[in-house]
């Protein structure tokens, strides 16, 4: 670790911390005699682990001291739990490889109960390595006991309480072969303090022994055939796209398959940047607060083609209206989704790379086969008439605040084109996922599932730990960023410099926004006083942090404030967006209505007319 006051340059990490140099690796499957805790930091080092964000504690320390040792595996000491965990979902996320997180029993891993259950929502790869009380004392409520395997049983994809250290290797590489396969997800390691201090043998490779474990990653071919089939006959298809798409890779071959097909496409909230917003044939986000076009293309659709995708409450609405005339084929690689929501006239269990390979494959051979081409022309004049008519924009408030959606605009529009975007959970979220154009994967990061306020700064975190080389923006809320702000610390003195924009409207933006439309102006408990009693100050609570602060409350300033955040690389930044209060985000679809009922700033417009 570095001290704050002489931080590595960007993207260089903290030089080696010293120590005794670890002793050489005795050659591949040959047996050495180590602790449990060795035995794990070697596990670590094998399975190509590269950063671990933790906060070490009573059970846990025995394996603190070998990772001290470690040249492979750098370590980053965050200051609360909940920001490990964040920060190996934001690594994950970023790089597509298995994010690490490491905590002390007790309170050290319910504080990753959070985080987990986020990463499950969204199908993250992570592994979580817990300490535990030694092994006689389990059960009897010992000192910071928790069963965290209990706990998170529900919210991991699977969890392993480790009793027998020689079993340590077997369990970090089964771990990362579960978190990182078929769909991806949260695995708990969950390791008695006295099975890391007992000696034992380490070998590796060790065998794994997961019977019954087998994903399908590739789709059956009758099934591949029969979705072509209907996509050669469709007159209103549309192409739903889940960050399924994101997690298997396979944004080329999307592309591939939309411009063979002609078909548009619609990226939920998980899948932003699997196909570019700047390609025409892309309709925006739907859902919730998705595009007027987006979400009226799926509610018109004779076929939909749900690619990674989980027919989520937010994308669909009141479920019994959504899309009712359309045929669906349904490809994921979990088939627990499939049918679980939406029944599936044609379900398609694989990988959606291979998927998509083979269906582009299948629909060439379709089309040539039938000798027909279905005229997409009407559809897409229905489309583009609902594109121009309804386009994503604000208006400036009344009372000559700063427009919270043209700071958002303005970051996206300044910033290089390959910048990661993370972002909390509210009204900033939302604006963060319409109004910045996104080309490529993996470049938009947020908490979509569990809807995880705080998400932003640890996850930022670690987005930047695994692409250090990246511009890393984190675009947080007034209300988010007090959550897990702390961590901005371990950025400064990890050498982390990522750049915090805070649209700090002194409210719960989006819990506010409700209690205006429904709760008749009743504003409980939603002022958050960072308007108007500046506490926190966000730009002395920066600097507090070790970081750069900045301000900006009007229009002329905020792209001023922007180049002078991009050209601070010494250390993080945070800009305190000063922005009017009763901004909204539309347009909406309100809990437990039909997508027809679709809101813009005006009131409940139809999506078409009624003999459309």
């Amino acid at each position: 670790m570095t001290s704050a006051t002489s931080r590595p340059a960007p993207g260089e990490s903290p030089s080696p911390r010293p120590g005794p140099r670890p002793k050489p690796a005795p050659p591949s499957g040959a047996p050495v005699r180590v602790t449990g805790a060795q035995s794990l930091v070697r596990s670590l080092e094998a399975v190509g682990c590269e950063v671990v964000f933790g906060i070490p504690g009573g059970t846990i320390l025995p394996a603190y001291d070998p990772l001290l040792d470690s040249t492979k595996v750098r370590h980053v000491l965050v200051r609360h739990e909940q920001g490990a965990g964040h920060a190996a979902t934001g690594y994950a996320q970023a790089t597509g490889k298995v994010g690490v997180c490491m905590a002390t029993s007790g309170p050290g891993a319910t504080n990753l109960v959070t985080p987990l259950a986020d990463a499950n929502m969204d199908s993250v790869p992570v592994v979580a390595i817990t300490g535990q009380q030694t092994r006689g004392l389990i059960g009897t409520d010992a000192f910071q006991e928790a069963d965290i395997c209990g706990i998170t049983m529900p919210i991991t994809k699977h969890n392993f309480l480790v009793t027998d250290p020689a079993e340590i290797p077997r369990a970090i590489a089964e771990a990362f072969h579960l978190a990182s396969t078929g769909r991806p997800g949260p695995v708990l390691v969950d390791i008695p303090k006295d099975v890391l201090q007992e000696m034992t043998s380490f070998s590796w490779p060790p065998e794994l022994r997961l019977p019954g474990y087998r994903p399908t990653t590739r789709p059956h071919g009758k099934q591949v055939r029969e979705a072509a089939k209907l996509i050669a006959a469709a007159k209103r298809p549309v192409l739903y796209v889940g960050g399924g798409v994101i997690k298997a890779e396979a944004s080329a071959e999307l592309l591939r398959l939309a411009e063979e097909t002609k078909i548009p496409v619609v990226t939920t909230l998980m899948a932003r940047g699997a196909f570019p917003d700047s390609h025409p044939q892309h309709l925006g986000m739907p859902g919730m607060h998705g595009t007027v076009a987006a979400v009226a293309a799926m509610q018109k659709s004779d076929l939909l083609v749900a690619l990674g995708a989980r027919f989520d409450d937010r994308v669909t609405g009141q479920l019994s209206t959504f899309a009712p005339d359309a045929q669906v084929v349904h490809a994921d690689i979990d088939p627990a989704e499939i049918s679980k929501n939406r029944r599936a006239d044609v379900p398609i269990v694989g990988d959606c790379k291979e998927i998509i390979t083979e269906l582009i494959d299948a629909v060439r051979t379709e089309k040539e086969n039938s000798k027909r081409t279905v005229d997409l022309a009407p559809w897409w004049e229905q489309l583009d008439a609902l594109r121009g008519t309804f386009p994503l924009g604000y208006d400036w408030p009344e009372d000559g605040t700063l427009s919270p959606q043209y700071v958002i605009e303005r970051i996206g529009a300044l910033t290089p084109a390959d910048t990661l975007f993370t972002a909390g959970v509210g009204q900033h979220q939302m604006w963060a996922a319409q109004f910045i154009k996104y080309e490529s994967p993996r470049t938009w990061i947020n908490s979509g599932g569990l809807g995880t306020m705080g998400y932003a700064v640890p996850a930022a975190m670690g987005a930047k730990a695994g692409v250090p080389d990246v511009q890393v923006w984190a675009i947080d809320g007034d209300g988010c960023f007090q959550m897990t702000n702390q961590e901005l610390a371990t950025c400064a003195i990890e050498g982390i410099p990522i750049k915090v924009a805070v649209i700090n409207n002194g409210n719960l933006g989006m819990v506010r926004q409700w209690q205006t439309l429904f709760y008749g102006e009743r504003y409980s408990n939603t002022d958050l006083g960072t308007h108007k009693h500046r506490i926190p100050d966000f730009v002395l609570l920066a600097e507090a942090l070790g970081c750069a602060g900045l301000r900006a409350e009007s229009k002329e300033e905020v792209d001023a404030v922007i180049q002078q955040a991009m050209e601070i690389n010494d250390r993080p930044v945070v800009i305190d967006f000063v922005v009017g209060k009763d901004a909204q985000v539309w347009p909406m679809v309100a809990a437990g209505t039909g997508n027809s009922e679709i809101m813009a700033a005006r009131g409940i417009r139809p999506l078409f007319d009624e003999d459309e």
